[in-house]
């Protein structure tokens, strides 16, 4: 009868809310056919995702915590913990898994099970808390073996508590997604937070060079600020739209033709995966995290980071050659049916969480 709970620092739009609100809707009934229960919390006050997860039936307990240095909130969780007879906790991210790590000390016949998701150097000083944090857990889950590389070099993770778990979708929640209108511009388009790892004034700088495209940029973070500044200073004001965060990504989806992520770095890189599946050509940078999932030549193209020259280059490629762009729809979405469905992937959860 596993009672598990699924511990993540906020519940704000992203990746990592986003893995874990499927994962959940989809754990949650084998927790409950077996006798036991699934949770969620988080260590922030409420985000736009909670709602999501408990429109599946799912509880979420926001621990309210009021910065990352609020250490009241391991008392809370300890709670939740003991009134919820918690026996596995899942946590994902440095906060998220340094708060149980914490709580690890005080709670008995509870299992850890901790999740790092990036490959991002900077801050130094999630590493090094990451380091001690990883002594609590039984298992660490990575989503690609860019993540478990750094685990084992930064954070001295045995590679025997290492296990290698994708990101997962269900491909037929991207199929059949309407499409733009044809213009004189091809709407291209980037997806995510606003964080400077991601590196989109590099992809504003490239726009300047890609004269048949207008860019739209779907998500919000603190470099927003420069990545408008770029677009002054660039003269490119007319031919960028900032959106905003949108609570699913087919809404992003839907109104563009080709996927920019120009990322410094990441862990996997989910957007790659929802774009190859709704039937839209990517272009990336070939970094730890994106090469895992993406094939250069054979399901996208991957260009050096931090080059917008070659990012432009690659992008009108694809925007002139349609035999291309069509050979590489069709080998991304079979490589995603191949390699990142739940069908796939929720076995590898059953076994560790023993639903």
């Amino acid at each position: 009868m596993p009672r598990i709970l699924l511990l993540l620092t906020d519940l704000n739009i992203g990746g990592t809310p986003t893995v874990v609100h499927e994962l959940a809707i989809r754990l949650a009934p084998f927790a409950r056919t077996s006798g036991g229960d699934l949770q969620v919390a988080s260590l922030a006050p409420r985000g736009a995702v909670s709602e999501q997860i408990e429109a599946a039936g799912i509880a979420v307990n926001a621990l309210d915590a009021k910065g990352p240095r609020d250490a009241r909130v391991v008392a809370r969780l300890h709670r939740l913990i003991s009134r919820e007879r918690i026996d596995t906790v899942f946590s994902f991210l440095v906060h998220a898994n340094a708060a149980a790590a914490a709580v690890s000390l005080f709670a008995r016949n509870v299992r850890f099970i901790q999740s790092i998701q990036t490959t991002q150097p900077e801050p130094k000083w999630h590493w090094k808390v990451q380091k001690l944090a990883q002594k609590a857990a039984e298992k660490i889950v990575v989503p690609s073996s860019s993540v478990a590389k750094v685990a084992s070099e930064w954070c001295e993770v045995p590679q025997k508590k290492i296990v290698v778990i994708p990101n997962a979708l269900d491909p037929e929640d991207f199929a059949g997604l309407e499409r733009p209108a044809e213009a004189s511009e091809t709407p291209i388009g980037f997806l995510g937070r606003l964080d400077p790892i991601k590196r989109v004034p590099d992809l504003v700088e490239a726009l300047r060079d890609i004269p048949r495209a207008h860019l739209h940029i779907f998500g919000e973070g603190p470099e927003r600020a420069e990545i408008e500044r770029t677009a002054v200073r660039l003269g490119l004001t007319r031919r960028l739209t900032m959106h905003g965060a949108v609570p699913r990504p087919q809404d992003a989806l839907s109104k563009i033709r080709l996927l920019i992520l120009p990322s410094a770095a990441e862990g996997f890189g989910l957007v790659l995966i929802e774009a190859m599946a709704a039937g839209i050509p990517v272009v990336a940078t070939d970094v730890p995290g994106i090469r895992d999932v993406v094939q250069d030549g054979v399901t996208g193209l991957l260009v050096p980071s931090a080059q917008p020259q070659r990012l432009a280059d690659a992008i009108n490629r694809l925007i002139a050659d349609p035999l291309l762009r069509n050979r590489l729809i069709e080998a991304g979405s079979a490589d995603v049916r191949e390699r990142f469905t739940w069908d796939m992937v929720l076995p590898k959860y059953w076994e560790l969480l023993g639903v």
